[in-house]
């Protein structure tokens, strides 16, 4: 221990007394550390910490999986009763469904997230209140007391965090709710929500709809293989119960509350992981060049001290020693840099960011970092320590010994850390090179309609105050004719979606004449519940056929209007117009759909999805249809100004309706792409950092070999080389490396840029565009990073250069 003590004195001595290394040093470190703590801290967050609930990975979520369709299905009141009372292998389970509730708890209305939840959320969670309880048994039966649970920010807004706060009424969508708990600061299961009001539910007349997923505990022991089983004797439970003559090809699906919560942003952390991780190898070479560099400086230290007696072994690991408290200086520094680049993250969370919320620097992202500091350490040093351990002590005690040029074994080193530097930073660039591209076609995509002097707002009308489709109806149809005529509008309407992100009904239909086989799942397609001026307000074509009209009203024959994607699909023959189509439940009271028109294809799940079949009903023509709708209008100025004209008008309607979800055209399609540029955006500081890095590495590595050659030089240049001459010979020494490392760099991109296939939209992973012009950006960089040095070397005086050797 006291060997310890003495080296690490030995170590911070030397340190101070060369303060412009250590600080060079001390800050790439930092920048690679520090990068590769932030996002460690963002990736343990996500993918390695437990979820904040008792015993999370017990917790798993059930859907449904269609098999064919790719992506989950929500169960139905039906499924959810049959799978609580009869499955054996949870201890707990619970529904849930989340909608924005209109909440008023003052004087002024809100529209806030609220999840509706059953009886049994909280304690299949295992989270308890901070003040006062969650559900009890029975409260989720009709008829029940109305309660709910509020979250602590709620608790503070609206009830100034009063202790008393318990059984206080609130008011939700016009009825009144009990407050019978307040749940933790951090509390945010699933998504974030500020309200979580009991959900009772009704016996079931039939299987549809479908809205509700759940969340189960495990019972201690119970496994993968058991589950499933299970799940498929409830699969059977479920048909026997509620025949389906279509006999559908479907199954419950189970899945880890945690890869629920996750999803598809796993690749995505992984590549901004391996991005840093790129960065730290890029920083930890240009630091051993630079222990190269300042090893010439101490051939004679080290001669010294192995002529009194110290062995190999012991001056390895004194260099060790400084390595790693270099090492240290730079994680101490980088964990600063961590720290403000967590806030910074968190400060352009885009929204959609799984977990973004829970990231912290915490004991394990200290450790993460303190192990990366000493491994690095001893990375970057380790070779500069074998290198200049092996010094000849004849020739380095020698007064004045000196050779004309460094060392070969020294030399081959810092020109692997040199290639290894260009390589790296070439695959980091190419990878940020495609995912700007891909950024690039994302925000060039046509998303079907024109967002420009559009703007859209959410409402919702309470049942007890609209309890009835007509009362809805009547209420939107004065609403729009209010809306529309506002000085600066040029149209108004309504639906209960927007795009091009946001679609809330996906139907199973039927095409007259062209029945499913038994077996086999009906086609689906996403149902958009519209008014007659939906189209003109979002600027999307008309192809074919009519649009909707006042006269399809509720007592009008059904009619729908299809896309151009649903009508290539199923009607390839161009014959949409006048063909009929199921949608639904397929029973007596659901009847033949004739279609009249169709119109451009609109993305609604998202900029870079592929456009799912689409078809239009006029929203009177559907006594089912919820009372969650959007007001959409078209403005010939700034929409935003429109904004207190409209509240005003609402509230003139109903002083209890909320506005909520307000956004322009350009804040719909900005905030679709708002995850991928977030990414996007990492990823590009990175490659830059290393292009950064990169080319100070290549710069050093050139001049310290420019000032090793001076003696050459000047030799060279008395016999008469020329200022090109001298220019080419650096700098062809230092293009050499380069390029070198370039073309490795391409050869490892072409093989681990297909890995990022699923995070590119419109690019390929192997785009010949993007590799020659990153690897030409690259090789220029290098280029002028070898000019500099080879630049100053013509400047060497012959006579001084000879003198001196």
């Amino acid at each position: 221990m006291d060997t310890l003590f003495q080296d690490l004195r030995f170590a911070l001595r030397m340190l101070l007394k060369n303060p412009g290394f250590t600080a060079v040093a001390a800050i790439t470190l930092a920048l690679g550390i520090g990068a590769n703590t932030a996002i460690f801290s963002v990736v343990e967050g996500a993918l390695l910490r437990p979820l904040p609930y008792l015993q999370s990975e017990r917790l798993s979520i059930l859907t449904i999986d269609r098999r064919e369709a790719g992506t989950r299905w929500t169960l139905s009141t039906a499924d959810f009763q049959i799978l609580r009372e009869q499955m054996r292998s949870y201890e707990s389970l619970a529904a849930f469904t989340p909608e924005r509730i209109n909440l008023k708890a003052g004087d002024e209305p809100e529209r806030v997230m609220g999840l509706w939840v059953t009886g049994d959320f909280f304690t299949t969670l295992g989270v308890p209140p901070i003040l006062g309880r969650t559900f009890r048994p029975g409260e989720d039966r009709p008829g029940a007391s109305l309660v709910a649970v509020i979250s602590h920010a709620l608790w503070q807004r609206h009830l100034s965090g009063d202790p008393n706060a318990i059984g206080r009424s609130i008011t939700l969508d016009d009825k009144s709710y009990t407050v019978i708990g307040v749940m933790p600061r951090d509390f945010a299961p699933l998504r974030k929500c500020e309200i979580w009001p009991i959900l009772q539910i009704d016996p079931p007349k039939q299987r549809a709809p479908f809205f509700l997923r759940a969340v189960g505990r495990l019972k201690p022991g119970v496994g993968e293989a058991q589950l499933r089983a299970e799940l498929a004797v409830m699969h059977d439970q479920v048909e026997k119960v509620w025949p389906d003559p279509q006999k559908s090809d479907w199954a419950f699906m189970a899945e880890p509350m945690k890869e629920y919560v996750v999803g598809n942003a796993r690749p995505a952390f992984l590549v901004l992981l391996a991005a840093v991780a790129a960065v730290l190898l890029i920083a930890m070479a240009n630091v051993a060049n630079l222990l190269l560099s300042r090893a010439a400086t101490r051939e004679r230290e080290v001669a010294v001290r192995g002529a009194l007696g110290a062995s190999r072994a012991v001056l390895v690991r004194q260099l060790l020693t400084e390595s790693v408290t270099l090492a240290a200086l730079g994680g101490g520094a980088g964990l600063l840099l961590a720290l403000w680049g967590v806030d910074l993250l968190a400060a352009f969370d885009p929204g959609n960011v799984p977990r973004l919320g829970e990231v912290r620097i915490d004991r394990g992202v200290f450790a993460f970092t303190a192990v990366l500091s000493i491994v690095s350490g001893i990375l970057f040093g380790l070779a500069p320590a074998l290198q200049i351990s092996r010094t000849r002590l004849s020739e380095a005690l020698k007064e004045g010994g000196r050779t004309v040029t460094e060392a070969r074994g020294r030399r081959r080193l810092r020109g692997l850390l040199v290639v290894s530097q260009m390589a790296l930073a070439l695959l980091l660039l190419v990878a940020a090179g495609l995912m700007i591209k891909s950024f690039e076609r994302l925000r060039e995509t046509d998303p079907g309609f024109e967002p420009g002097g559009l703007m859209t707002m959410q409402f919702s009308l309470p049942a007890a105050t609209y309890p009835g489709p007509q009362k809805r109806a009547a209420f939107y149809r004065d609403l729009t004719e209010r809306a529309g005529a506002l000085p600066g509008v040029r149209a108004a309407a309504m639906s209960n979606s927007v795009p091009p992100e946001f679609v809330d009904v996906t139907e199973s239909i039927e095409i007259e004449g062209r029945p499913v086989p038994a077996g086999q799942n009906r086609p689906m397609a996403d149902e958009l519940l519209i008014d007659a001026n939906y189209f003109r307000v979002l600027g999307i074509p008309l192809l074919q056929g009519r649009s909707f009209s006042e006269d399809d009203h509720a007592k009008a024959p059904p009619v729908t209007v299809i896309d151009e994607t649903m009508a290539r699909r199923y009607f390839p023959g161009g014959d949409a117009i006048g063909k009929r189509i199921h949608a639904g439940g397929f029973g007596p009271e659901d009847p033949w759909i004739t279609i009249v028109g169709v119109v451009g294809n609109v993305k609604y799940n998202g900029l870079g999805a592929e456009i799912s079949p689409t078809f239009y009903v006029p929203y009177e023509q559907n006594g089912w249809w919820g009372d969650h709708m959007y007001l959409a209008l078209r403005s010939s100025s700034e929409p935003l100004t429109l904004v207190a004209a409209v509240r005003r008008v609402v509230q003139e309607m109903d002083p209890g309706l909320p506005l909520a979800n307000v956004r322009t055209g350009e804040e719909l399609v900005a905030a679709a792409a708002g995850r991928t540029r977030f990414q996007t955006a990492l990823v590009a500081l990175f490659a830059l950092l290393a292009l950064l890095l990169a080319a100070v590495g290549i710069y050093g590595v050139i001049s310290y070999a420019a000032a090793q050659r001076t003696h050459e030089i000047g030799v060279r240049v008395a016999l008469g080389a020329t200022r090109r001459d001298v220019i080419g010979l650096v700098v062809g020494q230092g293009m050499r490396l380069a390029l070198l490392g370039v073309g490795l760099g391409v050869l490892a991109a072409l093989a681990l840029t297909r890995l990022m296939r699923g995070l590119l939209f419109g690019v390929s992973a192997t785009d010949p565009a993007t590799f020659a012009s990153i690897a030409l950006l690259l090789a220029a960089v290098a280029f002028v990073a070898c000019y500099l040095p080879a630049r100053r070397a013509t400047r060497v005086d012959p006579m001084s250069a000879l003198r001196s050797e």
